[in-house]
This record gives structure tokens, C-alpha cells and sequence, in this order.
């Protein structure tokens, strides 16, 4: 018997180690989706693995009301390397669930229930969550959601700033959509959805669930525009692939105390894994590294002269689109020159490589590329 939600691909994973996974027939594949993000600092890294095996000797699991050193030392740490201000930290199982709480924080600190959105952004799968994400594909099949969601185009700060008004409690916008195809907000667009809601009194949610812990050049990608929101949610990558998600808000959302909480939230085993994987992330800079290989790479792409309409992205969180069907593109990858990557619409591949790849992998991915692509 199988599942019946995921469609599964003809590859039995086994093990995983860096940047490349192994199958269960031997095939070494190179993994440049990192299952959406997850594996930010590659699959199975020894101080992960030692970190999540000594607390699992320890305690598997107690609620979230008694004090846990794990636990603890996450909220520490989270609310240390968030952009400034952001000093409340809620913990979950994962991204979808993050924005739900930014969600039902935000309105529960304004009074109001108006969420502004945009077209092609994606927030999640659960109702509140899929209420904000904007392609019908997703939402059709389960309405009604959600409601008092209005959306606007992505990137223009004048129709953003014409529909936040003194009924709206927040603004949820990815600095970069993932989903909706690797487009990038300008800092003008960031600075300006920051300007309107202040002055509305909204709460600005940036969703940092596929931008955030290094993977686009910064620790956060607000960042590198200069603007800090009042809710930050974080996920994926974020825990080596153990189920976390994290809402990081500023005083006066968390002083409006919401009525709010979950049985599993933050598990000593995930929080360790957690603590294990930021503190590789900031002590060897993967940040700057992301950087540096995401421009080599984008480099590498371009200058191979490939035919391809646009390369764009920031660190390793890059698309290339394509003008033939992506999908097929990324079976004959996988299933040709054992390269793994991911799509974003029907003509964008998505690359999310672990933050630790080094120039040989990126130069293995264009020349499957270029087998794939001939």
C-alpha cells in the first residue's frame, strides 16, 4: 500500500551525505532541490546527527511549559539572530503552521481582519494559510477559506499601498516568491510596504520560510534591503529536515498575548537539530558562501550559452526558465545525468542546493544542463 497525497518518483532514496543522495540501487544523485530547502547545511551533517542522537537519549518530548534546555537555548538563539526587534519567538512543526500563527497574531494585536497578500505568492496549505496564497490550483478544491484576503501585484508598492487601509491587521509578503517562479522584491518595494504599514498600523509578516537562514546571501533576505518587519516565520531549512517552524514577533505583537498553541511545539530533538544546524550556519559564514556559489553558479548558467529565456535569483535560491516544460526538463535530469531539482510554475527550474555545495558541483549541474538541454 502506498500513499496517496505525494506522487512518487521511480528513485528509493536510502542515505544522504552533503550535497548527494544515494539511491537504494547504489545511484549517487546531486541534490540541488534540498527537498525544498531543508537540508541547508547537507543531509545527515555530523554535528546535526550528534546533536539530535545525544537529546534523544536524553528526553524525546515534554509540552512546551516546562523549560527545556533545547527548547531554551532556540528561543535564545532565534531571537539573537533575527533582524532587530524581533525578540518573541513561537515554535511549530512547520511553515504552513508559522503563518497561521503570524496570521491569527497580527489580528489579534490590531483588532482588525483584512490580510493583504500578493498574486503568485504561496503561504501554505492549510486553510488560513492557502487563503493567502494566490494560485487556484491549490485553493480551488477546498473552498470556502478563509476569508478577508485581498491581493495585489507583486512589486508595486502604489496598489500595495492603496489597499492597506485602517481595516487591515498585516501585509504577508515573500522578499523572494519561490513558488511563484524566483522573483525578487526590490528594496524600494520592501521600504514602501514597511512606510504603509506603519502608518495604517498594520503588522508588516515577511515570509522567510524558503528565503531565510542563509540561503539568499544573508542570514535573512529582508536583510539585505534594511527592512525589519513586525513578524518574521521561518522553516525548512531551519532544522536539517526534522519538522520546525518558527514565528519570530516583535514586542507589540507578543504583548497582545493571543490565545494560541500546539502540542508538539518545539520538540527537545527538533530544537536540537535546530541549534545544531544555525550554529554551522553562522560560524562558517554559510551565508557569504551562499552568496559567492550562487553567483558562480548563475554565472556558469549563463555563460553556457543555453537556451534559456532568464537566470535569476539571489544566492542559492535561483530559476531558470526555460521555454520548454520544466517538468520534463527535471525527469531527464534525474533520471539522464542523476542531477535532482525542482520546478516553479511549468517553465522555471528551481534550484535550492544545500549551502555547503563548492564550484565542482555547481560546473556538474550545468553540464547536465547542457546534456539534458542539446
Amino acid at each position: 500500500m502506498s500513499g496517496f497525497v505525494f506522487s512518487e518518483k521511480p528513485i528509493g532514496i536510502e542515505r544522504g551525505e552533503g550535497a548527494t543522495l544515494y539511491a537504494d540501487d547504489g545511484t549517487e544523485y546531486l541534490d540541488f532541490g534540498a527537498s525544498y530547502a531543508v537540508a541547508s547545511v547537507g543531509h545527515s551533517h555530523p554535528r546535526v546527527v550528534d546533536a539530535v542522537t545525544e537529546q534523544a537519549e536524553d528526553l524525546l518530548y515534554v509540552q512546551a511549559s516546562y523549560p527545556v534546555e533545547a527548547r531554551t537555548t532556540l528561543y535564545e538563539k532565534l531571537a539573537t539572530v533575527s533582524p532587530p526587534g524581533l525578540d518573541n519567538v513561537w515554535l511549530c512543526n512547520s511553515g504552513t503552521e508559522a503563518n497561521e500563527a503570524a496570521m491569527k497574531f497580527a489580528r489579534n494585536a490590531t483588532g482588525r481582519s483584512k490580510i493583504v497578500a500578493t498574486r503568485r505568492g504561496f503561504h501554505g496549505r492549510t486553510l488560513g494559510a492557502l487563503a493567502m496564497t494566490w494560485k487556484d490550483k491549490y485553493k480551488k478544491p477546498f473552498e470556502p477559506l478563509a476569508g478577508g484576503v485581498e491581493f495585489v501585484s507583486y512589486g508595486d508598492g502604489e496598489e500595495l499601498a492603496d489597499a492597506v487601509d485602517e481595516e487591515t491587521a498585516a501585509v504577508f509578503l515573500e522578499p523572494i516568491q519561490g513558488e511563484g517562479g524566483i522573483h525578487s522584491a526590490d528594496t524600494a518595494y520592501l521600504q514602501r510596504a514597511r512606510e504603509v504599514t506603519e502608518d495604517a498600523g498594520a503588522a508588516l509578516v515577511f515570509d522567510e520560510i524558503q528565503t531565510g537562514v542563509g540561503r539568499t546571501g544573508s542570514l535573512w533576505a529582508c536583510e539585505g534591503a534594511g527592512v525589519e518587519p513586525d513578524i518574521l516565520t521561518a522553516a525548512k531549512g531551519i532544522a536539517s529536515g526534522l519538522p520546525l517552524g518558527a514565528t519570530v514577533c516583535a514586542d507589540w505583537i507578543a504583548d497582545a498575548d493571543p490565545e494560541h498553541g500546539s502540542t508538539f511545539s518545539g520538540s527537545p530533538v527538533v530544537c536540537a537539530a535546530a541549534n545544531a544546524t544555525l550554529d554551522i550556519i553562522v560560524e562558517e559564514d554559510l551565508p557569504t558562501h551562499a552568496a559567492e556559489m550562487g553567483e558562480y553558479l548563475m554565472e556558469s548558467i549563463e555563460s553556457a550559452d543555453l537556451p534559456v529565456r532568464d537566470v535569476r535569483g539571489q544566492g542559492l535560491m535561483v530559476g531558470i526558465e526555460v521555454k520548454r516544460g520544466a517538468n520534463r526538463l527535471l525527469r531527464d535530469l534525474a533520471l539522464d545525468e542523476q542531477v535532482l531539482a525542482l520546478p516553479a510554475g511549468r517553465t522555471v527550474l528551481r534550484l535550492l542546493p544545500p549551502l555547503i555545495i563548492e564550484e565542482n558541483h555547481a560546473d556538474r549541474f550545468v553540464d547536465a544542463l547542457e546534456g539534458v538541454m542539446e
